[in-house]
């Protein structure tokens, strides 16, 4: 049972950071998921599945893993690239690509 700590990143359709400051710890899947053979429902006896606990920085979630000794590993973020851009960028002549309305 390895808990993952990590910084989860912002959704694919935001702009915003919102639900990405706190870090997060998760256990990692100990046994194999099953497929229920009637319904088709896959399924897990595992229950830390369902834990997910929230910490203001990585260093309080370390000590929450090395107080109840629970292994983990921490993921650090990676930092967005930032690309500032002026709408007058659109119209300057030393543009790569072709203008046009």
């Amino acid at each position: 049972m390895t808990a993952r700590i990590f910084k989860p990143a912002r959704g694919a359709t935001s702009s915003g950071t919102a639900r990405t400051r706190k870090w997060v710890l998760v256990f990692d899947q100990s046994t194999p998921r099953t497929v229920e053979p009637l319904m088709g429902w896959t399924s897990s006896s595992d229950m830390t599945q369902q834990v997910k606990l929230s910490f203001e920085t990585s260093e309080e979630a370390v000590a929450y893993c090395e107080r109840n000794g629970i292994p983990y590993r921490v993921e650090q973020p990676k930092q967005p690239k930032r690309r500032t851009l002026a709408y007058a960028d659109n119209f300057k002549y030393n543009r790569v690509g072709a203008w046009t309305h």
